[in-house]
């Protein structure tokens, strides 16, 4: 029998080998009281009966919809995903704007379904990993952001002692994907802005029933910077936050929504010279 007690809170996921990276490091941020969304995470045993078709695990999955507010956000967990090694960004399946039971079932199934990918497979060999994936998902209500985008707290690329923030109108996926040239900023330690570059985003990604589109945006917004003085503030004190809470450099997803900011995942800043691949 499957029950619900295999979707567990996000805050007391402390069991990697079962709930995954992902879903361990946003239950760490929500116990040091960092503003993560409300969610649940889905054990590998629960994800993988689901994908089987089993009733019952359906069942828990229509206790989680009920749970949880508005659209949700379907993410991998896969075991060993976002570790200090192995970050997985890009390699696995998110749906966002899941509205029924049978979307989120679906979405499941699609994110356990990505951990067999050629691309998937190929990341695994790489870094000399097994090839068989054990995928655990993370559900949290979606955050409609006006506008979202990555946090380094320290340079991705040369590795210096400062912060890079990349923007775009809407959801972050915008700049995960590549589909936008976003603004950039670059703050010293102590919060000051070295720099501001204005990218080209001609469009942003909205959450709408049955998903999400991409939306032209207007006129001069297009090239006009998408954060404010406050705004960079607020995402400085949370890189000061997170470095409190986590060991060594930090790549955060992040969102603004109603004047509220949310980190949305963090993974250790992995790579060469301390480069990060987009999260996912």
């Amino acid at each position: 029998m499957i029950t619900t007690e295999a979707a567990i809170p996000l805050g007391e996921a402390t069991a990697e080998e079962e709930f995954g990276g992902k879903a361990v490091q946003l239950g760490e941020a929500i116990r040091a009281g960092l503003p993560v969304p409300p969610g649940v995470t889905l054990g590998a045993h629960l994800v993988e009966t689901v994908a089987r078709g089993n009733p019952d695990a359906r069942a828990a999955l229509a206790t989680v919809r009920a749970r949880l507010e508005g659209p949700l956000a379907v993410r991998s967990s896969c075991i060993g995903e976002d570790s200090s090694s192995a970050s997985f960004a890009g390699q696995h399946e998110t749906t966002l704007g899941v509205h029924t039971t049978e979307e989120l079932v679906e979405a499941v199934g699609a994110v356990r379904r990505s951990g067999s990918s050629p691309e998937a497979h190929g990341y695994r060999r790489r870094l000399g990993l097994g090839d068989q994936a054990r995928m655990a998902v993370v559900v949290q209500r979606l955050v409609d952001a006006e506008v979202a985008g990555v946090l380094f707290t320290r340079h991705p690329v040369s590795g210096a002692d400062e912060r890079l923030v990349e923007a775009a109108w809407g959801l972050g996926e915008s700049v995960v994907q590549g589909s936008v040239t976003p603004d950039r900023y670059r703050l010293a330690r102590d919060g000051a802005v070295l720099d501001r570059t204005a990218g080209r985003k001609a469009q942003a990604v909205r959450a709408r029933p049955g998903g999400t589109i991409a939306e032209p945006v207007e006129g001069d917004r297009v090239g006009a910077l998408c954060l404010d003085d406050d705004a960079l503030a607020a995402l400085h004190r949370l890189a000061l936050r997170c470095e409190e809470s986590f060991p060594g450099p930090s790549d955060i997803e992040w969102a603004f929504a109603g004047g509220a900011l949310w980190l949305l995942q963090r993974r250790p800043l992995t790579g060469l010279g301390w480069a990060s691949t987009p999260v996912s």
